[in-house]
């Protein structure tokens, strides 16, 4: 599969929002979220998984705690469409657009210090977190949401 990782464009919108729908049944109004997480540039940074002009897949970036010199960001969402998963393009996603998380830093005479991920507890995505982007488990939060919550932190990248 040849897929590009790029940065979205507005017309990725309605494609990206129907990976958000499928892959977080709980959550609504795809299109309305994942319209105003564009909207939100340049703090939330938003790239796509790009197979023959089909978006598979995104990932989004925050910036925490305004634009700093050094910087922390959030992996705050990742989701790959259902027949394209364990196929190793969330890996793909995690490592291309941190390569231009980085890129779009330096431009802004910043670097990354480190990241933030919450997920899941359960969630298999966690094991990808830790071997991608060697992040740690630092807490664990009962019942954030619809189970618990894992935050995983990552420093020094």
């Amino acid at each position: 599969m040849d897929i590009k990782i790029r940065k979205i464009i507005a017309s990725d919108i309605p494609a990206v929002a129907t990976v958000h729908k499928q892959s977080f049944s709980r959550q609504r109004n795809s299109t309305d979220w994942v319209q105003c997480n564009y909207n939100a540039f340049p703090r939330i940074l938003m790239y796509v998984a790009d197979l023959n002009s089909d978006v598979i897949g995104y990932i989004q970036w925050i910036q925490k705690s305004g634009f700093r010199s050094e910087c922390i960001i959030e992996l705050e969402q990742i989701a790959v469409l259902e027949e394209h998963r364990c196929k190793s393009v969330g890996k793909k996603l995690i490592t291309e657009s941190l390569k231009l998380v980085k890129q779009h830093l330096s431009t802004k005479e910043s670097t990354l210090k480190g990241i933030i991920v919450t997920t899941r507890s359960d969630n298999h995505a966690k094991k990808i977190y830790e071997s991608t982007l060697g992040a740690k488990e630092v807490c664990v939060i009962k019942q954030l949401y619809s189970g618990d919550e894992s935050i995983l932190i990552t420093e020094n990248i």
